[in-house]
């Protein structure tokens, strides 16, 4: 029997006036790296990362499951509200949870909405973190899909985002580690996903903000998969060449969801990334 090193919390944070109390999870010491997790998903995602000995010998790995995913419930009276992210709201709960875990300018490490935000703060907030690893994001992709399939009474909106995104798993990807990634999608909450992925295809002020974003200060690295079809190399490459300074690699072998569906492929380009962030401090 192996009880993991991870340990998993509640913090009770205000966000834009409403309470919330937000699950999440950690490991390691030293460094604090804060992980946000991708649309329609939860800190699971994370647990290979959480979980490994050499990366948190030396950083202090957070993970939290934003209101809505995850063991994160939604706020009080959700039941008449329709779950729409915006990018004001995303922005305001990383803030309160770094606030409310007394987290000293961490690294800001996100994965497709969670790099998309990652890439805001670093244009609104840089101050506030030490560099910003942004994995699968790009400035701004519209929907070739319709989202609102996701969130119907004669379908399964879980089913229907996990065949969604199926085709963002790279092809070697462990099979074991594709249909974990796929299960968070499958019991994801009703509108959940549809409602993150309004924040991300529709809101493109990223794209006049890229050029404001001082990677002097707050480094700016930017992972992408070679089999992501959402966040292309060719949209990352596009969208580092408009951040003066920032730095971009093409992952092999792995698609938008890397530190899930391919952890030991991942693992190297995290490490390195993170080697770049200490580089840069």
């Amino acid at each position: 029997m192996t009880i993991e090193d991870i340990t998993g919390r509640y913090v009770n944070v205000e966000i834009e006036g409403q309470t919330q109390r937000v699950y999440f999870e950690e490991a390691g010491t030293g460094r604090p790296v804060l992980c946000l997790h991708t649309a329609g998903a939860d800190t699971r995602q994370w647990r290979h990362l959480l979980n490994d000995t050499e990366v948190t010998s030396e950083h202090r790995l957070i993970a939290f499951d934003m209101p809505w995913h995850g063991k994160s419930l939604p706020p009080a009276g959700f039941e008449r509200e329709e779950y729409l992210l915006t990018t004001d709201t995303y922005i305001a709960t990383v803030l309160a949870v770094c606030e409310a875990l007394a987290l000293d300018r961490p690294i800001l490490a996100g994965c497709s909405m969670g790099g998309r935000i990652a890439l805001q703060l670093a244009a609104r907030h840089a101050d506030r973190f030490s560099g910003f690893i942004a994995i699968e994001a790009s400035d701004f992709q519209a929907a070739w899909y319709d989202i609102d399939w996701f969130d119907r009474p004669d379908a399964h909106g879980g089913e229907m985002g996990a065949a969604l995104v199926s085709a963002n798993i790279s092809p070697y990807a462990p099979d074991v580690e594709r249909w974990n990634t796929l299960w968070m999608f499958m019991s994801s909450g009703p509108g959940v996903f549809r409602g993150d992925l309004s924040f991300y295809t529709k809101d493109e002020s990223l794209v006049e903000r890229l050029s404001s974003i001082t990677t002097k200060q707050t480094p700016v690295h930017i992972l992408v998969g070679a089999y992501d079809l959402t966040c292309t190399p060719e949209d990352a490459k596009r969208t580092a060449d408009a951040i003066p300074g920032a730095s971009l690699t093409v992952m092999d072998q792995l698609g938008h969801f890397p530190m899930s569906e391919h952890p030991e492929g991942f693992r190297p380009f995290f490490i390195d990334a993170l080697g770049r962030m200490a580089a840069a401090a």
